[in-house]
């Protein structure tokens, strides 16, 4: 290829005329090509564009999801944890009343009934002449009903009156009226009838509100959703 001609070089680039060349301005300057991207908010970087109906798309307006404080919506509870569980309710009857209570319901069941007993069969039956499986059923019996009747009429037996604590159903505080007190009763006092196991389950039964948490419910407590609460 010649070089004297170089006008005819099809791979060189034209130059355009100046009244046809574009003006390359400075940013902000009319007709310049630099102009400045659209901010959305006041900082040097700007803010993200706001989402549908204007709503913050980070939640940090009144319509995010966290609206009301960080942990306005948190399902357990705020920054330190979960609601405490015993809020609003009476204070939990202490485990000594508890005990106490029982051991005055059991005399004043048991020696009305071992009195009654001994003079219908001429004395406390032992294990040898099969009496005392009699007598224990009497006596389980008439517990039974005694408990179950007062708990489902007050939430007391003469003990936890004299204790001044009370049953109530753990939903609400209320008294356990119909099934959950005889429920509670029947389980606490039908399992030891049966040999062997039964004393087994008997004792952990009683002793399970020393672990239980937050409510120290025993067995029989957690079968019919009650509580030991202190009285009014």
């Amino acid at each position: 290829m010649s070089t004297d001609e170089p006008d005819q070089d099809p791979f060189r680039k034209r130059e355009q005329p100046k009244d046809q060349q574009g003006h390359r301005g400075e940013p902000g300057e009319p007709g310049g090509s630099g102009e400045p991207p659209p901010s959305y908010g006041g900082g040097p970087y700007g803010s993200p564009p706001p989402g549908p109906g204007g709503a913050d798309p980070y939640g940090s307006g009144a319509q995010g999801p966290y609206a009301g404080g960080p942990y306005a919506s948190n399902p357990y509870g705020g920054v330190a944890g979960a609601a405490d569980p015993l809020a609003g309710m009476p204070p939990l009857a202490s485990r000594g009343k508890r005990l106490l209570a029982r051991i005055i319901d059991a005399l004043l069941i048991a020696i009305p009934v071992g009195l009654i007993m001994g003079l219908a069969q001429g004395g406390w039956g032992t294990g040898d002449d099969g009496r005392i499986y009699g007598q224990q059923g009497v006596y389980t019996l008439v517990y039974v009903l005694y408990e179950g009747l007062m708990l489902t009429k007050s939430g007391q037996t003469v003990g936890k009156r004299l204790m001044r604590i009370r049953v109530a159903l753990l939903s609400d505080g209320a008294v356990p009226r119909g099934a959950p007190g005889w429920i509670r009763t029947l389980v606490y006092h039908v399992p030891p009838l049966v040999p062997c196991v039964g004393f087994l389950f008997w004792l952990v039964n009683v002793l399970f509100c020393t672990w239980d948490k937050p409510y120290q419910q025993c067995l029989h407590d957690k079968t019919a959703k009650t509580v030991v609460v202190a009285a009014d």
